[in-house]
């Protein structure tokens, strides 16, 4: 919960900020990375490799759309976050 809350704080928008475009990204982009250690070790864990698929693609669709909308804070959310080279 403190790492939510502390992702929520750096990507909002404004003081009552929870649902953004670049919120929801932070998030997906944390539990994608807990999921990806954790399929590291468990490598027969099938399940969780189903549910990190869908929410990369979840997050891929949120991305499309903020690139469509605000080209200038897509750019500045990847780099953030660092998922494009």
């Amino acid at each position: 919960m403190e790492d939510q809350a502390s992702i929520i704080k750096k990507y909002r928008q404004h003081e009552k900020d929870r649902g953004s475009s670049e919120v929801q990204v932070a998030l997906l982009t944390h539990r994608i990375n807990q999921l990806t250690d954790h399929l590291a070790a468990h490598k027969k864990d099938h399940a969780t490799r189903r549910g990190l698929m869908m929410l990369v693609g979840k997050r891929s669709k949120l991305l499309q759309y903020l690139e469509r909308e605000s080209p200038e804070r897509y750019q500045k959310l990847i780099q953030s976050l660092k998922l494009r080279k």
